[in-house]
């Protein structure tokens, strides 16, 4: 295996300058569990890995009155753990819950489950339904991208070669609003989504629906969002004539394929069951809160 060389930048500056000054060979380390494995198989070993654990903006998690600010090199654990994260963002620690084992969710974090890039990665349909946004940095300085912008396609991202992901923003949840994150997969544990759904619901007092947002997962190249599903939402109570609806227009707007995990009928099905049902916890939790 061709030998890499290391680096441990503590400054975001720091950091893309090492970026820079690569041309495009600089790999970067979040928490390191896909690119552990991609480096094992040889698929993908970098002439610089460049370490952002110890930069104090990508460890930084905050909850305020601005939202939520997850650095993209903090642990999912440490995200799963916080209590006002759990109260304010069901939907995203779930997602984040499934970051394969207890061990694994340690050391992965939620901003490097996103810039993997997979299309079944679990965070980001959650992320799309919360209205994130990324903070990169680059040669030119900080900029911001909403998280639907982000994955262009399998395994690609809308950073130039000088630019890495400080940051993730998550704006601060409307009152009586609430989100949710479901998956299908064939094994009970430590699998990839066959198909993964997220929506985030806002009601009014009377229980009649003011926002909402609906995503799902491994049912394209990058996640996606449901605009009509969550249109027909708009003034509606959420009845289950509204939860069938949703349901059938999630499973049309999904685009699947075929493979060994599941027949692209069977995923456009299972994509509007889990709408359904994540739209339906969701819209529980907007109601008790």
């Amino acid at each position: 295996m061709q030998e890499a060389r290391y680096e441990r930048p503590v400054t975001v500056a720091e950091t893309t300058e090492l970026i820079a000054q690569s041309n495009g060979s600089a790999q970067i380390l979040a928490g390191g569990t896909d690119m552990m494995v991609q480096m094992r198989l040889q698929s993908a070993v970098p002439a610089l890995i460049v370490d952002i654990k110890h930069i104090p903006q990508t460890r930084e998690l905050r909850v305020d009155s601005t939202g939520l600010l997850l650095g993209a090199a903090v642990p999912a654990v440490e995200l799963t753990e916080h209590p006002l994260a759990r109260k304010l963002y069901p939907g995203l620690v779930e997602s984040a819950e499934l970051i394969g084992s207890t061990q694994i969710q340690s050391r992965a974090s939620v901003g490097g489950n996103l810039c993997n890039a997979g299309p079944a990665a679990d965070t980001v349909p959650a992320l799309f339904v919360l209205g994130a946004e990324c903070i990169i940095a680059g040669a030119a300085g900080e900029r911001r991208v909403p998280v639907t912008e982000f994955t262009t396609g399998v395994g690609q991202n809308c950073m130039q070669p000088d630019e890495f992901l400080v940051a993730l923003q998550i704006p601060a949840p409307a009152a009586k609003s609430s989100d949710a994150y479901l998956r299908f997969t064939p094994r009970n544990e430590m699998d990839i989504a066959v198909v993964g759904a997220g929506a985030n619901i806002s009601v009014d007092a009377s229980g009649t629906c003011t926002a909402a947002k609906i995503a799902l997962g491994a049912v394209a190249t990058t996640a996606i969002l449901v605009p009509d599903a969550a249109a027909a939402l708009l003034g509606s109570k959420i009845d289950e004539g509204d939860l069938a609806q949703v349901a059938e227009l999630a499973a049309a707007t999904s685009r699947p394929i075929t493979d060994r995990r599941g027949t692209a009928d069977f995923r456009q099905h299972v994509s509007g069951v889990l709408a359904r049902r994540a739209v339906a916890a969701a819209r529980d939790r907007a109601t008790a809160a």
